[in-house]
């Protein structure tokens, strides 16, 4: 009997993918363990292994097709002694290909070959567009679906906007049909004509561009698409109070370079970064009431600091987790966060390595960025935000002096932890900068 193989769920937050890269074709024989594709995720792209044995008898979604629904049959394998020229896709495979609505290719070409005339007039049915502008200029007025320079261009000219018909995205009124308005009476039948495309764009993107500035359109990876969600999800549900200090960082510089002398043998080479890593998982442990999270109607307080650290990769941005960074030594935390890091920009990380974590670290301070305010990463409570060192006057010992000093501002989410205790934190990881062997003890 063939087996269906389906699409994973590679993360725990994973509903749908992109099935990047086929590694195998029809008629390849294949064992458990072996790669047979490769997957985007929301934050990845990995490998999915076979764990049954037999024969690739049909490839139901073709490489690249997008959005593919966790469940999907992808493919179907013929077990040993079967003939897999006589194996054909499942009915069950079919109905998630109309679902997709990234692209008419939906779900994967070759298995909707049969079912295609079924879903072909499904689509067209809600191709009468020509009500939905009406019902857009029905509210009238500033609610009528038009373009900036649709309505600037009838303004200048008198038109009435709620007497056009949009032939743009979604009956949008666009620049052309202003013109046509303005030279003669809109023809009736360009609405109908258009309609059919009217329905395909759900995204409205190309409506962006209609001052015909030479652009090109790309389309959001996963990544980009769950980033602009989440950043989304945490300004608009996160009440964000910022606390900023100014840290010398004379004493921790010098101490860095004391210790990568030492560590010099051992082939470890500190970071700046990895010893910011340590202390702000000191100042958590130290300040408990910072290292929560809110999850429903509970306060979640965590007993070990977890500290995620933002790695820019192509194509959008990753937070590996250093995993009970209070208790690391800082050669561990080095390797780790190089090993992780590296990973993470071949795209080879495992969800469990990037998904948690009690609070996050993002340094900027490399591009010379002074200062800025970094967006929570929910469901954690809090992120740092590391600018530059820079060499700026300082008051020491009641002396203007030259110190080398960088800007730090704490985001903390104000449902869960309190402007006094995220300012009591704030002293600790100032304090264990300027004095850095307290975090070594």
């Amino acid at each position: 009997m063939p087996i269906e193989l389906k699409m994973p769920a590679l993360s725990p937050t994973m509903e749908e993918g992109t099935l990047s890269k086929w590694l195998v074709k029809e008629g390849d024989t294949i064992s458990s363990g072996d790669i047979l594709a490769e997957i985007e995720t929301d934050k990845a792209t990995m490998e999915f292994e076979a764990i049954d044995e037999g024969t690739i008898a049909k490839i139901l979604v073709a490489e690249g097709t997008d959005a593919v629904k966790v469940g999907t049959v992808i493919a179907m394998i013929a077990e040993e002694g079967e003939d897999a020229a006589s194996v054909k896709a499942p009915a069950a495979a079919e109905p998630p290909a109309p679902k997709t609505e990234a692209g008419e290719t939906g779900a994967g070409q070759p298995a909707r070959e049969a079912a295609a005339p079924a879903p072909q007039p499904e689509a067209p049915t809600p191709a009468p567009a020509t009500p939905a502008p009406a019902a857009q200029k029905s509210d009238g007025g500033d609610r009528t679906k038009a373009s900036p320079l649709a309505r600037r261009l009838a303004e200048a000219q008198g038109i009435d906007l709620a007497g056009l018909t949009g032939s743009g995205p979604g009956g949008r009124i666009v620049k052309a049909d202003i013109e046509s308005a303005a030279g003669k009476a809109p023809g009736p039948a360009r609405a109908p004509a258009e309609a059919a495309p009217a329905a395909a764009p759900a995204v409205a993107a190309p409506a962006a561009f209609e001052t015909e500035i030479p652009h090109e359109a790309v389309k959001l990876s996963n990544m980009r698409k769950t980033i602009a969600r989440r950043l989304t999800e945490a300004k608009q549900t996160i009440p964000h109070i910022y606390l900023t200090v100014d840290i010398r960082i004379d004493a921790l510089l010098k101490l860095r370079g004391e210790l990568n002398k030492g560590l010099e043998s051992r082939g470890v080479k500190l970071s700046v970064n990895d010893m910011l890593i340590k202390a702000l998982a000191a100042a958590l442990i130290e300040v408990p009431e910072c290292n929560v999270s809110i999850s429903g109607d509970q306060l979640l307080k965590y007993s070990r600091a977890d500290v995620s650290v933002a790695v820019s990769i192509p194509g959008g941005l990753i937070t590996p987790i250093i995993v009970g960074a209070d208790s690391k030594a800082l050669s561990a935390i080095s390797k780790e966060i190089s090993e992780l890091a590296g990973r993470a920009k071949e795209g080879k990380l495992q969800p469990y390595e990037y998904q948690g974590g009690t609070a996050s670290l993002s340094n900027m301070g490399m591009y010379g960025i002074k200062q800025f305010d970094a967006v929570i990463n929910p469901p954690q409570g809090m992120i740092m935000a590391i600018g530059a060192g820079e060499k700026r006057p300082y008051v020491i010992d009641d002396s203007l002096q030259i110190a080398t000093v960088m800007s730090v501002t704490g985001s903390f989410d104000h449902r869960a932890i309190d402007g006094a205790d995220g300012a009591r934190m704030m002293q600790v990881f100032k304090r264990l900068i300027e004095d850095p062997l307290g975090m070594l003890a």
